[in-house]
């Protein structure tokens, strides 16, 4: 190969995406102006490059245009990820995972740490035989739940399941798409890779990277939570409801359990209202009859998951029932609004304020920083202050924006899960997975059906499918392709690779294997990891050749390297798809994803010059 750089050296449109791409990621660094502004402006830079100074690549005869700079918007990879979070969103509007969050969550009461690690493991070793893009969709959810239950923030914990992910992925041949490329073009040089011929070195990789994943990059990382998370999971405060017992109501004739009732294990019943005499705990002897007023306390997360039970606990009586099924069950919105001073509805009882017939909700729970008196909600005076839990339509709810007499408080809004739909989600959501992991459909195409079945059975509605979308993954994707593509057309990785080469000419064996591999991991965090392996194939291979080593640590060195996409949220696509969730930074991936490249490329400086015996 040549490795000259008089053919780099005038190449003024290389030296430019260079810059821009430079450019680019000190801004994302920076963090002053959003992803989305930085992708977009870089994409522009491009643009402006190729469409005024147009450029075409005289080995390849490619002409880089709009359209190939463009050409990330149509990406697989991309259509893939905005299809999984949507999939990913159906299962959280469903509750689908609820059940299996409860499983781990009673197993982390006992040992948190071990059901942590446990999820993890399956990860890692799932991940080396599948595609790890939907074995982190499925556990986001769960790990998510699980954070939630154990009072954690989802930020220590999804990342590293993204990075465990793609170390178990480096363990096989068929662990990712990344090491089925470079073997291919590996055998076709005449040079094939086995099945496990990574695993020896992958594995001990692997293992290394997990203790860091798990013990040290938590520490790391610093508790991010969103406002909207906050107000909506609630911080512990607790609502006044009432549940009106009818004759079909689950509760009729259940009977108090050591002063305590089993079905409303999550609520706290501060009084049973039997016609005019009220009973107050503790309640020895007492069964619910027809009529009854239990008045409970809970938290919002409680009040909407007896919203959403299939024992429809949280009812009311006929009229009540009627006016309360004025939203469709797909589209039922809890919010809470404020009682601001001078509204009109202070010292009127919440059954006078006439609350459904001036805005079409209805109230489920009040919440007073005094003392709460031990009454039905409906006969208690309003007061300045007072937080109402209410619950209508999506368009009822964002009516409420406009009365002077209630005040929503902003990002509490959040539709009530639609469990009735679970199993249909659930049996979507296994149909993707398998497909998907046997190779019966490419995972884009499987993603992209699953996300029409998920809409279609009515898991999700088209306004949730659209805020499902992340605008910054689509952005950050986009411009991070458009980059791959300009350093490729242009030369400038070739001439990034060719230049390290030469200045390690000479080099001892194990030195230069060292080298490639930092060069790698490097790339692969700012082109794509697929590109950067393609790239460095036959880069490798000629090393080899020239200095008559053998190829197969040369190869390893390629595949494994390529796989270290930890330090940008655009190194892999399963980093992108915890960004949103964990409510990452790009500095977040630097700060602990860099140690962990770095700790990798030590590991493998040790292990294969060793075990491939070139010390």
């Amino acid at each position: 190969m040549d490795y000259s750089f008089a053919g780099h050296a005038s190449n003024l449109h290389m030296w430019l995406s260079l810059a821009i791409i430079s450019a680019t990621i000190f801004a994302f660094a920076w963090e002053r102006y959003s992803i989305e502004a930085i992708s977009l402006a870089s994409l522009a830079a491009f643009l402006f490059l190729f469409t005024v100074f147009p450029y075409q690549n005289t080995a390849t005869g490619i002409l880089v245009d709009a359209e190939q700079i463009l050409s990330g918007f149509a990406n697989p990879a991309l259509i893939t990820i905005l299809s999984l979070l949507i999939v990913g969103q159906a299962l959280f509007q469903t509750d689908a995972l609820d059940r299996p969050s409860q499983l781990i969550s009673r197993l982390a009461r006992k040992n948190r740490w071990l059901a942590i690690t446990g999820v993890y493991l399956v990860a890692g070793i799932v991940s080396a035989f599948m595609n790890n893009t939907p074995v982190v969709v499925m556990f986001i959810p769960i790990l998510s739940a699980l954070a939630a239950s154990e009072r954690m923030s989802p930020a220590r914990v999804l990342m590293p399941l993204s990075f465990i992910s793609i170390l178990g992925g480096m363990t096989t041949l068929i662990g990712s798409s990344t090491n089925l490329l470079v073997a291919g073009v590996s055998e076709k040089a005449g040079f094939p890779i086995g099945f496990f011929d990574i695993t020896a070195v992958g594995v001990i990789l692997a293992g290394v990277g997990a203790v860091y994943a798990l013990v040290i990059m938590p520490r790391l990382l610093s508790d991010r939570e969103t406002m909207a998370d906050e107000l909506r999971h609630g911080d512990g405060k607790h609502f006044i409801a009432q549940i009106i017992i009818s004759d079909s109501h689950s509760l009729n004739g259940v009977r108090a359990v050591a002063g305590m009732f089993p079905d409303l294990k999550d609520m706290t019943v501060r009084l049973v209202q039997r016609g005019e005499q009220p009973l107050l705990p503790p309640f020895d002897d007492i069964t619910l009859e027809t009529g009854d007023v239990v008045v409970v306390a809970a938290t919002r997360a409680a009040l909407t998951k007896a919203l959403s039970s299939k024992k429809k606990l949280l009812q009311h009586d006929e009229e009540q029932e009627e006016e309360a099924n004025t939203a469709p069950p797909s589209d039922f919105t809890l919010a809470e609004v404020i009682i601001p001073p001078g509204s009109r509805m202070i010292r009127r009882m919440v059954s006078a304020a006439n609350i459904h017939a001036d805005t079409d909700c209805v109230v489920l729970g009040i919440q007073r920083r005094a003392r709460m008196p031990r009454m039905s909600i409906s006969d208690i005076r309003l007061e300045t202050g007072d937080v109402l839990l209410v619950g209508g339509s999506r368009t009822d709810i964002m009516g409420l924006r406009s009365n002077r007499d209630m005040l929503v408080v902003d990002f509490s809004a959040a539709d009530v899960p639609m469990r009735s739909r679970a199993p249909h989600a659930l049996a979507i959501f296994g149909a993707m997975i398998i497909t998907a992991a046997t190779g019966i459909l490419p995972i884009v195409t499987s993603a992209l059906l699953a996300t029409l079945a998920m809409i279609a059975a009515g898991c999700i509605n088209i306004r949730q499918t659209a805020r499902a979308i992340d605008g910054k993954i689509l952005m950050l994707i986009a411009a991070s392709l458009a980059s791959a593509t300009a350093l490729e057309a242009t030369g400038g990785a070739e001439f990034i690779a060719h230049g390290v080469v030469l200045a390690l000419e000479g080099a001892p064996p194990a030195v230069l294997l060292s080298a490639l591999f930092l060069l790698i991991a490097a790339l692969t965090n700012i082109l794509s990891n697929n590109a950067t392996a393609v790239l460095f194939t036959p880069i490798a291979l000629n090393i080899s050749a020239q200095t008559g080593l053998p190829v197969e640590p040369f190869i390893i060195a390629v595949i494994l390297a390529a796989n270290c996409s930890f330090i940008t949220p655009i190194g892999y696509q399963t980093n992108l798809l915890v960004m949103g969730p964990g409510h990452y930074k790009f500095s977040d991936f630097v700060r602990a994803g860099l140690p962990l490249a770095i700790l990798i490329w030590i590991t493998f400086s040790i292990v294969a010059p060793w075990y491939y015996g070139l010390i």
